[in-house]
């Protein structure tokens, strides 16, 4: 008698089927993922204030950042910032320490996911070398500045995590607590002015 194969799909809001194995574009919509990422909490949900700061908070953030220390970089990177950590509105933030005990499936699963979404916005299916690196670069000041502001960690404990940052950079950015609502609108609002760019 055959096994039954386990269920490694997903319905979305939007009514799409998303297959985690087999990822498609055309079963990508931002609704979804700016839905998904709004209620997805940053740093196990363990974070300062009355609601969780969400990956979509993150990675409007992180798209500031990067635009920012960027300047005249062109939009379609802008938009691979945004969309940095878009797998994890179906697979979760899990953090560094969580990541490294599941083991190399969680990131081939991550890069499947991502190769599908890059498609389904126009992005290439993997990012320039140069690309990525600043994208995380601006990904490490967003982590530095959540996890001292609403993550308990002192400055000291951040520079060893994720590099020293100059201090006159880090006092004009702040980290948001947002109901996930307005955050979901913002994302995807940011998202629609990236392609119009594009």
């Amino acid at each position: 008698m055959a096994t039954k194969q386990p269920r490694a799909w997903q319905r979305m809001l939007s009514g799409r089927r998303l297959d985690l194995l087999d990822p498609t574009p055309m079963d990508i919509e931002v609704e979804d993922i700016a839905h998904g990422l709004a209620f997805v909490a940053r740093w196990n949900g363990q974070t300062i204030g009355d609601y969780a700061y969400s990956v979509a908070e993150h990675s409007l953030l992180v798209e500031e950042i990067f635009s920012r220390d960027n300047p005249g970089i062109a939009t379609k990177w802008k938009l691979a910032a945004l969309l940095h950590d878009a797998p994890e509105y179906v697979i979760g933030d899990m953090i560094s320490p969580v990541k490294a005990a599941v083991g190399p499936n969680y990131g081939e699963l991550d890069e499947r996911l991502t190769a599908a979404i890059h498609i389904r916005f126009g992005l290439p299916a993997k990012l320039p070398t140069e690309i990525k690196k600043r994208i995380k670069e601006a990904d490490k000041v967003s982590a530095w500045l959540e996890a001292t502001q609403i993550a308990g960690f002192s400055a000291s404990e951040a520079d060893k995590l994720f590099g020293k940052l100059d201090k006159q950079l880090v006092a004009k950015l702040g980290i948001r607590l947002r109901p996930p609502v307005e955050v979901r609108k913002d994302f995807t609002a940011r998202h629609a002015a990236l392609l119009a760019e594009m």
